[in-house]
């Protein structure tokens, strides 16, 4: 018997105001969310550049009880899994673009204590994941390319979650870039079960109806499938 699958919705906190993180952090779990999105951009692998494992470790300590997922946009990825793993993050979500051997970097990912997500790019084939997905626990697939907030969601992304959701079909897949309650319904459809969402739900002024919101619309479509 598989797992059964659920609705995750994960504020991205990229759009959150930075000097007050862990307030921000607070409050979006407050408010329903299941984990926090955290994006690391090292300015090589994405042209911006972000935070890394200190700021991460002051949020772990003010959010004890979060489920942390870094999702590394960054150029070596294997630089920066103890670093994270001493930091409390949750689960290491690495973009599989940079990395020569994947498998290897599933296993020290998990060897560090934290579970594993894989991410792809826009312009990366679904099927490369066929070779290490029985080493991630998730897949995420990016619907804008890596590295800016506030882009427009592509749907032709909804494809590749389409693939992987009946080629894995107790897979977490996550989806990234985009996402709010317009495009919720076309994700739900596709498959995605982890919804990351930045600016829909970080600028409302309701973020508990928004969060609320694309659960059900998630939860509605795993239940009809």
């Amino acid at each position: 018997m598989g797992k059964k699958l659920t609705a995750k919705i994960g504020p991205s906190i990229l759009n959150a105001d930075l000097a007050q993180l862990s307030d921000e952090s607070q409050q979006l779990l407050n408010n329903g969310a299941d984990y926090l999105h955290l994006d690391v951009m090292d300015g090589h692998f994405v042209p911006n550049l972000t935070f890394g494992h200190p700021l991460v470790k002051c949020l772990r300590s003010k959010v004890k009880d979060a489920f942390l997922e870094t999702h590394m946009m960054v150029s070596k990825p294997e630089q920066w899994i103890e670093p994270m793993a001493d930091a409390g993050v949750n689960q290491y979500t690495f973009h599989v673009e940079p990395v020569k051997d994947v498998p290897l970097l599933c296993r020290k990912v998990k060897e560090a204590g934290m579970m594993v997500g894989v991410a792809l790019k826009p312009g990366t084939p679904v099927n490369v994941v066929a070779d290490y997905v029985d080493l991630a626990d998730m897949v995420l697939v990016m619907t804008v390319e890596p590295g800016f907030g506030g882009q427009k969601f592509m749907e032709s992304m909804m494809e590749k979650v389409t693939w992987l959701r009946q080629n894995y079909p107790t897979l977490d897949i996550e989806v990234d870039g985009g996402v709010g309650p317009a495009t919720i319904d076309t994700c739900a459809k596709a498959g995605a079960n982890m919804i990351v969402s930045g600016t829909a739900v970080i600028g409302s002024s309701d973020q508990a109806k928004v969060i609320k919101t694309l659960r059900d619309k998630v939860n509605c479509a795993l239940q009809s499938s």
